[in-house]
């Protein structure tokens, strides 16, 4: 599928690891990706799509309130402040997506009666900003320690007026596209976890925009485990 062939992009790690920039074979933005930043956090990650990035810290598992507690998992929260004014409704929705795909991969049972705090911070957007919101979230969950089934992953799509697709679009081109699509795929079986769209776009076209997505969560999930293993292998 030539759609699949464009998202095969050969990804470089380094601790700052970046993958290759754009190209006609290539449809993801360079990435990077540094852990532990944070000192106050039980685990912190710095995230980097292209020249969109985002900060992420997570407390816990730690105490919850009683009207919060959950007697058999732990109870999930995710903060998204944007870059500059407080948090509106495009961020409340973030946080409710992001909390959603979390929930679904954390194993919160093992920790009942706990809170563990998503806090993500935007430093800068220039489009894609739901996808390395998740990828961001992903990396810190790690850092913190927190149980999950899977490693999870932000895969963002744009079609064009002439049906054209897209992966990691930037704000120009979204605000061109036609649809834009966000999906969350856990690193197991690239399953889908979450999809958020917006816009016009056909039976087919969300087949596509799907299976573009799922091949490229495999070079995310390559970035990931090759970003920690050079962590580790310093350390």
């Amino acid at each position: 599928m030539e759609v699949a062939k464009r998202a095969d992009a050969r990804l470089s790690t380094d601790t700052r690891t970046e993958s290759s920039p754009r190209s006609p074979v290539c449809s993801l933005r360079h990435f990077a990706c540094e852990q532990n930043l944070l000192s106050r956090p039980d685990g912190s990650a710095s995230f980097l799509q292209g020249d969109t990035s985002v900060l992420a810290g997570v407390y816990g598992p730690a105490e919850v309130k009683v009207s919060k507690e959950i007697f058999n998992k732990a109870t999930l929260e995710v903060i998204l402040r944007p870059k500059i004014g407080l948090p509106g409704v495009a961020e409340k929705s973030r946080e409710r997506l992001i909390r959603n795909t979390c929930e679904a991969v954390v194993l919160g049972g093992l920790h009942p009666r706990t809170s563990i705090t998503v806090v993500l911070q935007v430093v800068s957007d220039t489009g894609s900003l739901l996808a390395c919101c998740l990828n961001a979230a992903c990396m810190a969950l790690v850092d913190a320690g927190v149980p999950m089934r899977a490693l999870f992953c932000g895969v963002s799509c744009a079609l064009d007026s002439d049906g054209n697709l897209v992966l990691d679009p930037t704000t120009k081109q979204e605000k061109e596209a036609r649809a834009i699509l966000t999906f969350a795929l856990d690193s197991v079986e690239q399953k889908l976890l979450m999809s958020t769209t917006k816009g016009l776009y056909s039976d087919a076209e969300l087949q596509q925009c799907l299976a573009a997505a799922q091949a490229a969560s495999q070079h995310i999930f390559r970035f990931y485990r090759e970003s920690l293993q050079r962590r580790y292998s310093k350390s």
